[in-house]
C-alpha cells in the first residue's frame, strides 16, 4: 500500500533545556513538550490521586484489611487485565490480608467482564468483597447480581462508560463522568496502583502495620507491572504514564522484577538492562497474552505471582509455545482474510467497504483482535473481525484508524438501529462487540455507512510522520542510543521516525520474508549503512532494478558477536 510521508514542523521550545541535543530538542517539541519538568520521570511529579469514588473505595478496602475479610479480584483476559489481577492480589497480600484470590473469565465460556454467570461462580467461594480490575464499567447487570447476594463491589476501570453506570459500592475510573483526575489515560493496571498506593497511606493512618507487625509494601516494587500492563495496552504515553512506564522499566534494567517477567524476557532472548518499552508491546505483552486468547489467563496471571523462578520459567516457556501456537494460527486467518479481500477488489477495485467487516465460522474467536490490526495496517481503514461465539451469536474485534473513535462509532450505529448490537464497549482505538449471526451483513452495511459518515478520501491514506531527515553525520552510535534512551516511546508518543532517499547496495531476503539492505548516501559507497525492513512483499523484494530508495525509519543498534553498529528499521521503503 502506497504511504504518504509527512514531515514534522521542526519547532524547538524556549522552555526547553538547551543542553539538550538539537536532533532531541526537535523531537521533544515535535511531541508537544514544552517544559523540561515533562521529560523528568520522579514519582513526585505523579498525578496526586484525585479520582471521583477514590475515598468510598479505599474505606471499603480498609475496613476489609482490618476485618480479614475475604476478596476476589475479577480480571480481564488480556495483559493490562492479567497485571492488573496480579497487582491486586500482591498488594492486599503484602498488607496483610491472606484470603485474598482472582477469577478471570473465560472469554470463551463467559465473555468479558463482570457478568452474572461470573458472580455465580465467585460466589461459590463466599467473598466479602469482589473488585473488578480492567472491566466493570459497563457490567450493569453483573453488578447487581452481586449486589443481591450480598457481596460488595469495588469497579477499578479505565473503559470508556456507557449512558449507565453499574450501582457499584465504588467505581474508581478516570473516565466516568464528573472524575477531575487529569490523566485520562491511565490503563487498568495504573488505575488499580493508585487505589492500592491509597489505600497503603489510609491503613498508615489507622496504625495497621504497625499494629499488626507488618512492613509496609513499597509500591515502586509494582512498577514493573504497571509498566507492562500500560505499554501492552496500547494506552496514550502522556507525562504521567511515562513516569509509570520509565519508573517499571529501570526497575526491570536492574533486573529488580517478578520472576515472571524475567522469565518471559529469558524465553524470548532478550536481556533485561537493554530493555525498552517496545519489548514489552511487542515481546512480553503477546506471550502473556497467548494465555488469554488461546487458553485460560489464569496461567498468565500465575506467572506474575510466582515467586520461584524455576517455576516461573516453566510457566513463560509454556506461554511462550502457546504464543507459537497462536501465530500460526492467526498465519492461517490471514491469508484467508487477504484472499476475501482480494476477491472483493478483483471484482471492483473500487469497492472495497471504507470500513471493513470481516467473518468466517472457523475463526478463533481469541485471534480476531490481531486479525483486525493486520487488516487494518494493511488497507488503512477500521476493521471490525467476527468469529463465531454458539447459540447464534458472533463476537467482533475492531481496530481503528485516525480520525475515527471507534467505540463512538459503535454507540452511533447502535442508536441509529436499536438491537442490532447486543454489547459493545471499547476505546478510541479498539472495541469488542456481539450480535446475532443473522444480523452480520445488516451491521456490515451500518458501520460502512457510519464510517463513510465520519471520514474523507483523504482519512484513508495512510500517514507516516517524520521527523524529517538525517544528516550523514547523525548516523552513528552516539546519536542512536540518545534516541534509543529518550522514551519511554509509545502511543501518542512516538519513537522518532525520520526519511530519507538513498542508494541501494546490496540486497537479500532474510528469515523468509524480511528484506536485509545495505545502503549508501552516495552513488561511491563511501558510508554505508545497515538497514532491515521485516515482512516484505516477496513478490516485489528483492527489485535487481532497484537502484534508489525512499525510506522511513528507526534509528537503531544491532549488537552482533559483541560488536554493535548503526541499523536502519525500515517501516516503510518506496523506489525514488
Amino acid at each position: 500500500m502506497q504511504k504518504v510521508i509527512r514531515r514534522r514542523d521542526p519547532i524547538v521550545s524556549a522552555g526547553l533545556n538547551n543542553q539538550l541535543p538539537a536532533l532531541l530538542q526537535r523531537v521533544y517539541c515535535a511531541r508537544g513538550v514544552k517544559q523540561d519538568e515533562e521529560l523528568q520521570h520522579h514519582l513526585t511529579l505523579l498525578q496526586k490521586p484525585s479520582f471521583k469514588g477514590l475515598s468510598e473505595a479505599v474505606n471499603l478496602l480498609a475496613d476489609a484489611v482490618v476485618a480479614q475479610a475475604k476478596i476476589m479480584i475479577v480480571g480481564d483476559f488480556d495483559a493490562d487485565g492479567a497485571t492488573s489481577c496480579a497487582l491486586a492480589v500482591l498488594a492486599l497480600r503484602a498488607m496483610g490480608l491472606p484470603s485474598v484470590d482472582f477469577l478471570v473469565p473465560n472469554r470463551f465460556e463467559y465473555g468479558y467482564g463482570l457478568t452474572p454467570e461470573i458472580v455465580t461462580v465467585a460466589a461459590a467461594q463466599q467473598p466479602d468483597l469482589i473488585i473488578t480490575v480492567d472491566n466493570g464499567i459497563s457490567s450493569i447487570e453483573g453488578v447487581q447480581a452481586a449486589r443481591e447476594l450480598g457481596i460488595a463491589v469495588i469497579v477499578t476501570d479505565h473503559h470508556l462508560p456507557g449512558s449507565e453506570l453499574p450501582d457499584a459500592d465504588a467505581i474508581v475510573n478516570p473516565n466516568q463522568p464528573g472524575c477531575p483526575f487529569p490523566s485520562k489515560n491511565l490503563a487498568g493496571v495504573g488505575v488499580i496502583f493508585y487505589v492500592m498506593n491509597a489505600l497503603r497511606a489510609e491503613l498508615r493512618q489507622l496504625g495497621w502495620f504497625a499494629e499488626s507487625g507488618i512492613p509496609e509494601p513499597n509500591m515502586a516494587s509494582f512498577l514493573d507491572l504497571v509498566a507492562l500492563g500500560t505499554v501492552a495496552d496500547v494506552v496514550p504515553l502522556d507525562h504521567n504514564n511515562r513516569i509509570l512506564v520509565a519508573q517499571g522499566l529501570q526497575r526491570m534494567r536492574a533486573g529488580v522484577a517478578r520472576p515472571g517477567i524475567l522469565a518471559l524476557l529469558e524465553v524470548a532472548g532478550r536481556t533485561p538492562h537493554k530493555l525498552v518499552a517496545g519489548d514489552l508491546g511487542f515481546i512480553v505483552g503477546p506471550r502473556l497474552n497467548a494465555a488469554g486468547r488461546l487458553d485460560d489467563m489464569s496461567l498468565g496471571i500465575q506467572c506474575l505471582l510466582c515467586d520461584s523462578p524455576s517455576l516461573a520459567r516453566e510457566m513463560a516457556l509454556s506461554l511462550d509455545e502457546l504464543n507459537r501456537d497462536r501465530k500460526a494460527i492467526e498465519s492461517g486467518m490471514q491469508q484467508e482474510a487477504l484472499h476475501m479481500l482480494q476477491k472483493i477488489l478483483v471484482d471492483d477495485a473500487d469497492s472495497l467497504p471504507w470500513g471493513l467487516c470481516l467473518f468466517d465460522e472457523n475463526w478463533h474467536q481469541g485471534v480476531i483482535g490481531i486479525l483486525a490490526s493486520r487488516i487494518k495496517d494493511r488497507y488503512h481503514r477500521p476493521v471490525i473481525v467476527f468469529a463465531d461465539a454458539g447459540e447464534g451469536q458472533i463476537k467482533g474485534s475492531a481496530r481503528s484508524i485516525p480520525g475515527l473513535h471507534i467505540r463512538d462509532a459503535l454507540d452511533a450505529v447502535a442508536a441509529h438501529h436499536p438491537g442490532l448490537l447486543k454489547k459493545f464497549g471499547g476505546h478510541a482505538m479498539a472495541a469488542g462487540m456481539s450480535l446475532a449471526r443473522e444480523d452480520f451483513a445488516a451491521f456490515a452495511q451500518a458501520f460502512d455507512e457510519e464510517v463513510h459518515r465520519q471520514l474523507t478520501e483523504d482519512d484513508l491514506k495512510a500517514v507516516l510522520v517524520s521527523d524529517g531527515e538525517l544528516t550523514p553525520e547523525d548516523f552513528n552510535l552516539v546519536i542512536a542510543a540518545q534516541l534509543r534512551d529518550a522514551g519511554p516511546w509509545g502511543q501518542h508518543f512516538p519513537e522518532p521516525l525520520f526519511d530519507g532517499e538513498f542508494f541501494l547496495v546490496q540486497q537479500r531476503i532474510v528469515g523468509e520474508k524480511h528484506l536485509k539492505m545495505v545502503l549508501s548516501h552516495d552513488a561511491a559507497g563511501k558510508q554505508l549503512l545497515d538497514a532491515i525492513a521485516f515482512n516484505v512483499d516477496v513478490q516485489q523484494w528483492p527489485n535487481a532494478a532497484a537502484k534508489r530508495v525512499r525510506l522511513a525509519y528507526r534509528l537503531d543498534i544491532n549488537e552482533f558477536r559483541g560488536k554493535q553498529s548503526v541499523q536502519l528499521m525500515v517501516e516503510y521503503l518506496e523506489l525514488c
